[in-house]
């Protein structure tokens, strides 16, 4: 699989097409080093044309991966788009066929946020990067219908995953030296570095809060 820093993971929101790639080429210069591209409702040909430019913008700085559309991600990879993979959720194509398609060198991710979901993806650890765990507490962004996974639940789910895992929902700088603690992967935000001031700068203190709450 290949080295992945998931520590500051931008999850990009609402917005115009030049607020989102301009947010994105901001928090890979302060250190983010994977993007996931995601903005619902939105149309494939809409989303294709998004993420274009948001791999166009960051190079190979940062993976880039699409959220939930395995074909937009083949269709640019295609193209030679340094598109780098996909996050998948629990309803989406099955990992082993998304690892199928998009072959041994992307970037898979799964949704998960229970000790039930994250022993399922254990049965998927030869194919799967990582797992994104949450909401950490209730975010408007995306209501998952899963309860608050709270810091002592990181811990836990933790302990029980075979591949890396990131919190997520309503993840700020602020939680980033705690919840690294409890041993995460990393931290995906949307809202707080989409609303950032200074994305880079924000992506950088994410990074410098999280490492000093290492274990």
């Amino acid at each position: 699989m290949p080295s992945i820093d998931l520590r500051c993971y931008l999850v990009t929101g609402a917005g115009s097409r030049e607020h989102v790639v301009d947010v994105a080429r901001a928090a890979v210069a302060g250190g983010s080093r994977i993007v996931q591209v995601r903005s619902k409702p939105i149309s494939a040909r809409d989303l294709y044309a998004l993420t274009e430019q948001v791999a166009l913008a960051v190079g190979d700085r940062a993976h880039v991966l699409v959220d939930d559309r395995v074909d937009v991600a083949l269709a640019l990879r295609h193209r030679g788009i340094p598109v780098h993979g996909v996050h998948v959720g629990q309803d989406d194509l099955a990992v082993r066929d998304v690892r199928a398609l998009l072959g041994a060198d992307a970037v898979i991710g799964l949704t998960t946020g229970t000790r039930e979901l994250v022993a399922a993806a254990n049965e998927l650890a030869d194919v799967l990067d990582y797992v994104g765990a949450g909401p950490f507490r209730p975010t408007p962004t995306k209501d998952s219908g899963r309860e608050p996974v709270g810091l002592a639940g990181y811990r836990e789910l933790v302990e029980l995953s075979k591949v890396p895992v990131v919190a997520i929902g309503d993840v700020t700088a602020d939680d980033a030296a705690e919840l690294a603690g409890t041993g995460v992967a990393g931290l995906a935000v949307v809202r707080s570095l989409m609303s950032a001031a200074d994305p880079a700068a924000y992506a950088q203190r994410l990074i410098r809060d999280f490492e000093q709450g290492r274990p």
